[in-house]
C-alpha cells in the first residue's frame, strides 16, 4: 500500500490511526487507516483484499504521496511466495522513495561534489512549504523528496523562493534520490547503506525533538492546553497569510431590509418543504458571485510575478466546528446555482463539515472566501485572506437602525435593517479602488434584492 493522492494540491499526509493490525484479513475497499492532510481527515481503503503483513509507517508520521505505508499479502502474491522471500535484500540496497513512490537507490557520483554534499543533507520530512514554493516545485519538476532535503535560508530553516530558484538554476542536482548508474551496482551498494534508512527511521526523531522544547510554566491558577493538529495548522496558515499578503480592509454598510422581510416570509414554508433552514448565507454568496462577474480581477491568485485569473467562481464559506476550529468548504461554480441550489449546497457542506464527513474535493479550488461573523453577533470583522486567494469578505450581524427614507412625498425617518460588509484584500494586486468598488457592488446587489424572488 502507498500513500494515496487525496487531492490536486495534496503532496503529503499524516497517519492518524491504523484501523487494522498486522495479521488482520482485509477486504477490498475496507478502511485500513485514517490519514490527515492539510485539508481534511479521511479513511484510506484497501485497493485489494488480503492480509496485512507489515506496517511501514507509525501513527503521527508524515508521509509523501506515493510512498509505501504498508505491505499486504494478496492471493496473487501468495502464489509467488518464493519471490518475496528474497525481498528483504532490497531494503539493504538503500532504496529511497522517489517522487512517484517507487524505490531506487541513491548513488552519489564521485565526480559530482554537489551530489556528494547532498548525501549529507538533513532530511526534514513534514516541514512547512509555502504555496509559492510548492507551485515552483511542480512547474520545475522538483520532487517532494528533494524538497525535504533542500536547505532553507528562511526563518527556522524554511525554504524560500530564492532557495528553490537557485536549486533549479543549479541544474536540480539530486538531493534525496537519483536514478542509479547501471554500470556501478557493486560500488554503489556500500555507500548507499547509510542514507537508506533516512526517509522512514528519521521521521521518528521528530516527536523527540519537539518534546525537548521547554514546556511553559504555569501557576496553580492556570491551565496548559496543547493545540490540536488542526489548530496548529490554522495558526501556521494565518501567520503565513499575514506575512505573504499586505492586508487592507474596506467597509460598507448595506440596507438589507428587503432580504430580512423576504426570508421571514419564506423560511417556514421552505423548512417544511425541504427539511432544511433557509439562511441568509446563500443570498450573500449569490451577491458575491455576481460582483465577481463584474470585477473578475478579484478572482485571481498570485504566483511569483504572475497573476493567475480564474474562470471558475468557487466560493469558500467559513464553517465553525464543534471543536472550536474553523474549516472552509467550497461551493464550486457558485455563479451557476440559483438560491435554492446554493441553499441546499451550503447546508450539505456545513452539516458534513460538523460531522467530519467532508471529502478532499470539498475543500479544494476556492477562488474567493466568505465569512459570516454576524452569526456570532459581531457587527464587523477584519478577516485574514485564504492563501493563495487575494480577497475575503466578512458579513456582520443585521441590526435595526433609524434611517432616512427618501420618498416622492419627501424624506422620512424609518426603522431599517442594516449590515456591515468587511472586505480584506491583498494590496499587492488589489488597490483600494478595486477593493472598495467590489464591496460596494456586493452591497448594491443586496440592497437591490427583489422581494418577489421565488425559491
Amino acid at each position: 500500500m502507498t500513500m494515496p493522492k487525496m487531492g490536486e494540491s495534496i503532496m503529503e499526509g499524516t497517519v492518524l490511526k491504523w484501523l487494522k493490525q498486522v495479521g488482520d484479513t482485509i477486504e477490498q475497499d475496507e478502511s485500513v487507516l485514517e490519514v490527515a492532510t492539510d485539508k481534511v481527515d479521511t479513511e484510506v481503503p484497501a485497493i485489494y483484499a488480503g492480509v496485512l503483513t507489515e506496517i511501514l509507517v507509525q501513527e503521527g508520521q508524515v508521509v509523501a504521496v506515493g510512498a509505501p505505508i504498508a505491505i499486504m499479502e494478496t492471493d496473487a502474491a501468495a502464489a509467488g511466495a518464493a519471490a518475496p522471500a528474497s525481498a528483504p535484500a532490497a531494503p539493504q540496497a538503500a532504496p529511497a522513495p522517489s517522487a512517484n513512490g517507487s524505490a531506487v537507490p541513491y548513488l552519489p557520483e564521485p565526480n559530482n561534489p554537489q551530489a556528494v554534499q547532498a548525501a549529507g543533507a538533513v532530511h526534514q520530512p513534514g516541514r512547512f512549504l509555502s504555496p509559492l514554493v510548492l507551485s515552483i516545485a511542480r512547474e520545475e519538476g522538483v520532487s517532494m523528496s528533494d524538497l525535504e532535503y533542500l536547505p532553507g535560508t528562511g526563518k527556522e530553516g524554511r525554504v524560500t523562493k530564492k532557495d528553490i530558484l537557485d536549486y533549479v538554476a543549479g541544474g536540480k542536482q539530486p538531493l534525496a534520490a537519483s536514478t542509479p548508474a547501471v554500470a556501478a551496482p557493486a560500488v554503489a551498494v556500500a555507500p548507499a547503506v547509510t542514507p537508506a534508512p533516512q526517509p522512514q527511521p528519521q521521521a521518528a526523531p521528530a516527536p523527540q525533538a519537539a518534546s525537548v522544547k521547554p514546556v511553559p510554566s504555569v501557576s496553580g491558577g492556570q491551565e496548559l492546553i496543547e493545540m490540536d493538529r488542526m489548530r496548529k495548522m490554522i495558526a501556521q496558515r494565518m501567520v503565513d497569510s499575514v506575512r505573504i499578503s499586505p492586508h487592507v480592509t474596506s467597509f460598507v454598510e448595506a440596507d438589507v431590509t428587503n432580504i430580512v422581510n423576504w426570508r421571514n416570509k419564506h423560511k417556514d414554508a421552505y423548512k417544511k418543504r425541504e427539511g432544511e433552514n433557509l439562511t441568509f448565507t446563500p443570498i450573500f454568496i449569490q451577491a458575491v458571485a455576481r460582483a465577481i462577474q463584474d470585477f473578475p480581477l478579484i478572482n485571481v491568485s498570485i504566483d511569483g510575478d504572475y497573476i493567475i485569473k480564474k474562470r471558475d467562481i468557487n466560493i469558500g464559506v467559513a464553517v465553525a466546528l464543534p471543536s472550536g476550529n474553523l474549516i472552509v468548504p467550497v461551493i464550486h461554480n457558485a455563479d451557476q446555482l440559483n438560491l435554492n441550489g446554493l441553499s441546499k449546497k451550503m447546508n450539505d457542506l456545513a452539516n458534513r463539515a460538523r460531522a467530519n464527513k467532508l471529502k478532499p474535493e470539498d475543500l479544494e479550488g476556492g477562488t474567493y472566501t466568505l465569512s459570516n461573523v454576524g452569526s456570532f453577533g459581531n457587527v464587523m470583522g477584519t478577516p485574514i485572506i485564504m492563501q493563495p486567494q487575494v480577497a475575503i469578505m466578512a458579513v456582520g450581524a443585521i441590526k435595526k437602525k433609524p434611517a432616512v427614507i427618501e420618498t416622492p412625498q419627501g424624506d422620512l425617518i424609518g426603522v431599517r435593517q442594516f449590515m456591515f460588509l468587511s472586505h480584506s484584500y491583498d494590496h499587492r494586486v488589489v488597490d483600494g479602488s478595486l477593493g472598495g468598488m467590489f464591496v460596494r457592488k456586493v452591497a448594491d446587489y443586496l440592497e437591490q434584492f427583489d422581494p418577489n424572488t421565488a425559491i
